[in-house]
């Protein structure tokens, strides 16, 4: 059953603990709520409040239980828990705008913040000085960075941003990653930080992207109402655009090799699959119908409704027929057969495969 849990008024970020039993989110401001799960109901924790401005990013280590921050005062915080209470260490980003998103790498050693300063940092822990410092990269970079993603072999970082292309570089740091380990890929052996690796130009800004569980697959949403997919398991890459007649997606989760559920301003999950071609197969949130204005509302209100929006049943009209009531920004796997999502209607929605028909 679907869980539905009104948590602020909006909410810009989340990201889970390991266990899934804590979510820390961005109520839309400068601070990060760590609430604690207990069945389908959420306790407030902990709130911090090291940022200045709206925190635009969060990600959660589940190796090493570290919480990664970023905002728009363009800094970066890393949190580590001891003595039971979290502890900011500042990141050396070294940027002049926003920090506009960030990411573990899947062996959690580094991180990456993308930004409206027109490069991408990745960061990594400086044990002689012990603080955490960055190396950027800005190669044919023309605006803000949006989205950030990293392949599952901790070194290829695909990158998409308002210059209406996505990006597949290098961020192999020296003393962390093992050249042996990498071996050839889909996009070259030759590695050093920094190196653009391929590009491809869309006709809209990139909102999000992901890679696929095996690598093997790339996709992204664009502002144009457009998902592409893009097939790289070899060095032969495909590149497949499929268009919708919803409105723009803002973010998108594999579900598997084969699913991708994307969101946004629909406020309605959307499925697309792969046979043979990836193609639109459905919106997943059922209709619960239109609700009816309360019963023995005062005649005011009722003239009101009629004369502002045209009907009788007014009140009726402000509400969506889906379970999220505003845009949704952000969609997370929870686990193998659970999604969480979060928008700006201040709902974090816990939904079952099964009740997306999945």
């Amino acid at each position: 059953m679907t869980s539905i849990n009104r948590l602020a008024i909006s909410i810009t970020a989340h990201a889970w603990n390991g266990d899934r039993s804590k979510v820390a989110l961005c109520p839309n401001n400068n601070e990060v709520r760590i609430y604690i799960r207990k069945g389908n109901e959420f306790e407030l924790e902990t709130t911090l409040q090291e940022h200045d401005s709206v925190v635009t990013g969060i990600d959660w280590g589940s190796k090493t239980n570290r919480l990664v921050t970023c905002s728009q005062d363009r800094n970066a915080y890393v949190w580590s828990f001891e003595n039971n209470a979290w502890k900011p260490t500042l990141v050396i980003l070294r940027i002049n705008r926003a920090a506009t998103a960030v990411q573990w790498s899947p062996k959690e050693d580094k991180f990456a913040v993308a930004s409206g300063a027109k490069c991408l940092c990745v960061c990594y822990f400086e044990k002689d000085n012990s603080w955490w410092v960055s190396k950027q990269f800005k190669d044919k970079v023309e605006s803000t960075l949006t989205s950030i993603a990293w392949h599952p072999n901790n070194v290829l970082l695909a990158a998409g941003g308002t210059d209406n292309t996505v990006r597949v570089v290098s961020g192999f740091v020296k003393g962390i990653d093992n050249r042996e380990e990498i071996g050839k890929t889909a996009f070259g052996s030759k590695l050093p930080f920094g190196t653009l690796l391929a590009s491809w130009s869309t006709n809209a800004w990139v909102k999000s992207v992901k890679w696929s569980p095996s690598g093997n697959r790339l996709a992204w949403v664009t502002h144009d109402s457009v998902t592409h997919f893009l097939e790289c398991a070899t060095t032969n890459h495909t590149h497949q655009s499929v268009s919708s007649p919803f409105l723009p997606f803002q973010d998108l989760e594999f579900i598997d090799e084969n699913r991708v559920i994307a969101v946004g301003y629909d406020a309605n999950p959307t499925l697309f699959s792969f046979s043979g071609t990836w193609k639109l197969d459905r919106q997943c949130d059922g209709k619960k119908g239109a609700s009816k204005a309360a019963a023995g509302e005062g005649a005011k209100k009722f003239f009101q409704d009629k004369a502002t929006l045209g009907s009788e049943e007014g009140a009726a009209d402000r509400e969506l027929d889906t379970v999220h009531q505003n845009c949704i920004s952000v969609v997370r796997k929870l686990d193998a057969t659970t999604l969480s999502t979060s928008g700006y209607d201040g709902n974090l929605v816990l939904w079952p495969l099964s009740s997306l028909g999945l």
